[in-house]
Order: structure tokens, then sequence, then C-alpha cells
């Protein structure tokens, strides 16, 4: 990570094909130890080992030839924990499960982010199944940062997630649940210590994150608790239009700032919007 000056400082589910573990044992013995170890606070201990480490690592990919190594920040603690738990166990979802006990934790309306996807999966009627689950988790995290003052939320909900130690998502997931949910507190992105993470992303996929945040930002205002019970969204891709039907008891509360983020969503999936009430 210190040789290529990676952006997410987060070890679990770091990817290095094999190649550049050469290229970083090879710099490793270029370098200073005690440089070394002020740019990337290694311990003293620890550090004195990393050149017998870089060694043995080498030897092991000469030997196995692997294609990709990943970095676990679990050994074998978990693995003995893991073997002991009933399969309906193993089969949960570990983002999904380290999501909602964030939520009932620290979010003001535990539950809220289960209706809050329910409310926006028709904007994602055709997604894969590996994007479904990180939306869910984005609706799960949008407002567990609100303790944060109002002015630093945004960065409060971005540094909440590629920092935090969440397992079952890797770097380039960690990226964009990051930035959607910095668009669930702000409308834009300028901000250059971030900078460097949002280019991990494909531009289409920057894109995908600003819907998303957006989407957030809008259904979390119709309705802190239940936004389906206020309004139904209706997405039509091929005609371009988003819909929103209003319920006629909540008719008031649609106003100028519902109205302002709709529009901004609609924006962000490139399409026009309109408004009903219903019968």
């Amino acid at each position: 990570m210190e040789r290529r000056n990676y952006p997410l400082r987060v070890l679990h589910e770091y990817r290095m094909p094999t190649n550049a573990i050469l290229s970083t044992v090879k710099w490793i013995g270029e370098n200073d130890l005690a440089t070394l170890r002020s740019k990337s606070g290694v311990s003293a201990e620890r550090m004195a080992l990393v050149p017998l480490a870089a060694q043995v690592l080498r030897q092991l990919v000469r030997t196995f030839r692997p294609a990709e190594i990943d970095v676990s920040s679990y050994g074998m603690r978990e693995g003995l924990l893991y073997e002991q738990m009933p399969p309906r166990l193993r089969a949960r979802d570990p983002l999904i499960e380290a999501c909602r006990f964030a939520e009932v934790t620290s979010a003001r309306v535990p539950g809220a982010g289960r209706r809050l996807y329910d409310f926006l999966i028709p904007l994602y009627r055709n997604v894969s199944p590996a994007r479904l689950r990180i939306i869910k988790a984005a609706c799960l995290l949008h407002d567990v940062t609100w303790r944060a003052h109002p002015d630093y939320r945004a960065e409060a909900c971005f540094d909440n997630v590629t920092r935090a130690n969440l397992s079952g998502l890797d770097h380039h997931e960690r990226a964009f649940l990051g930035l959607a949910l910095l668009h669930r507190y702000k409308n834009n992105r300028n901000d250059a210590r971030m900078e460097p993470v949002f280019r991990m992303l494909a531009p289409r996929e920057v894109q995908d994150a600003e819907v998303l945040g957006k989407a957030l930002r809008f259904g979390a205002m119709l309705s802190p608790n239940a936004p389906g019970d206020v309004a139904e969204l209706r997405f039509f891709p091929r005609r371009k239009v988003l819909e929103l039907v209003l319920q006629r008891h909540c008719e008031g509360l649609y106003g100028e700032v519902a109205a302002a983020r709709l529009a901004a969503l609609a924006s962000a999936l490139g399409v026009q919007h309109n408004v009903k009430v219903a019968r």
C-alpha cells in the first residue's frame, strides 16, 4: 500500500497480483527499514521481521504460483468460532448483519433502513444481486452518523464506511458504498482528500453511486420512518420517466425541499419526473 500510494488503508480484502508482491519484496530490500517504519506506522518489532517475512512470501509465490493473494483481517480464532456456528448463522450475509447492528445501535429509527430499501427498489428492478446487497447496506447505514455536525455529516458517512471494520465487501464495493453515503448528505463530491478513493471507480459506477445517494437523500427526507407510507416511486427507464405517486392524505408533505430533491434524483438518472396524487 505504501509503495503504490494506495488510497484505502484497510487490510481486509486487499488484493495483490503476484508480480506486485515480487516488486514489493524488491522495494523493501532497496529501502531503509527505519524510513519504511515511519511511513507505514509499523511497530519496530514487526518491522524487524519484515525482510525475513518478505523472503518467505517470495518463496511461497514462486513455489505455489498463485494468481493473486488476498489479505484477511481474520485468523484462526475467527475460523474456530465460525466452525461452531449452526448452518443458519453461517448462511447470513456478514455485511448485511454488520449494517443491521450499526443501525440498531446508532440510527435514530432502527428498522427504517429496510423500509427505505423497499421504497427505492423500483429504481433497481434489473440490477445484479451483488449490487442489490450494496444498496441494502447503504439503506441500513444511511442514518448511523446523524450525531455528527451537519456540516461534517457527509464526510463522517464516507469515513465510517471506508474505515469501518466491515467484512463481506471488497475495496471496490467499499469505495462505492462510501461515495453513495456521501451523496446521502451532500450533492457534490469536491474534496481533495477523498478524490483518490473516487478514482477507484469507473465513471459509470461514480454516477450509480451518486444516484443511490440522492435516492437515499430524497426517501429519508420524505419520511424518516417509512417513505412507502407517504408515496410510491415508479420508474420507467425506457420512457425515461421517474414518477412519484403521493398518498392523498400526505399531499401536504411534498413541499419545496422534497420537490428539489426529487428533481436532483431525476437529473442524476437522466430522466424527466412527474408527481401524481393517488386516487
